[in-house]
């Protein structure tokens, strides 16, 4: 129960960087899956756990690597579909 409970969070955290910065993840549901649990694992180690945890997850550091995630994303995205 806790790894869907896991999957949920990621999902939740991946869609909301996406809505901060106005961009859609790529892969829709399964995108924003693997950009809030990516996300997670960026900003754990960029800014350690702080703040409330949620499944395992430290949302204010996930939230914040998942945005720097979707960002950088979106950059390499629109760089590869100029050429």
């Amino acid at each position: 129960m806790s790894f869907i409970l896991y999957l949920i969070v990621g999902g939740i955290i991946g869609w909301l960087a996406g809505l901060i910065l106005g961009r859609d993840v790529p892969g829709g549901i399964i995108g924003n899956i693997i950009a809030g649990i990516v996300g997670a694992w960026l900003g754990g180690l960029i800014f350690g756990d702080f703040g409330p945890d949620l499944a395992g997850i430290a949302i204010i550091p996930a939230l914040i690597g998942a945005i720097i995630l979707v960002f950088v994303l979106s950059l390499i995205l629109r760089a590869v579909r100029k050429k």
